[in-house]
């Protein structure tokens, strides 16, 4: 089906809608393949992004990071005054087995988190600790955040 349409500058051009319609949807593959590959051509898959928990007390803030099927050494933590990044590799396998038949699994990926934090913090007294899938971190507040007063008008 094509439609007669008037273009300024050009005149009355002939209009194939279904024709911008596939025009598109390859552009938006082309996004999404560039989305889903690595700058050396391999596939990453869909990427992994951990579950987060922030809970601020007068002292620290405390932060958990649901990182399953990984080891303490596969995890990277980077800690600024400002913000937490956290990176990895997830490499995970199941295997079963039922009435004779194997059916096994394999997800890897890498992932990356960077959390802003509500506060400064002492970057150098950071506290970690991994258990059970979940990363612990405790993050103490700097000393002039502690004994931050701020004058609030009202009216």
């Amino acid at each position: 089906m094509a439609i007669m349409r008037w273009e300024p500058f050009r005149g009355l051009e002939r209009w194939e809608p279904f024709r911008e319609v596939e025009t598109l949807q390859r552009q938006m593959n082309r996004l999404f393949d560039s989305l889903m590959t690595t700058d050396g051509g391999e596939s990453m898959g869909l990427s992994f992004v951990p579950a987060a928990e922030m809970e601020e007390t007068d002292d620290a803030i405390h932060l958990k990071l649901e990182v399953p099927g990984l080891e303490p050494k596969d995890i990277n933590v980077e800690v600024t005054a400002e913000s937490v990044s956290i990176s990895g590799e997830r490499q995970s396998q199941t295997k079963t087995e039922h009435d004779g038949v194997t059916r096994s699994e394999f997800r890897y990926g890498r992932f990356q988190r960077v959390i802003p934090l509500p506060s400064h913090i002492q970057n150098d007294k950071v506290h970690a600790e991994y258990k059970n899938g979940i990363l612990n971190l405790t993050l103490p507040k700097a000393e002039e955040e502690k004994h931050k007063v701020v004058k609030v008008n009202v009216g």
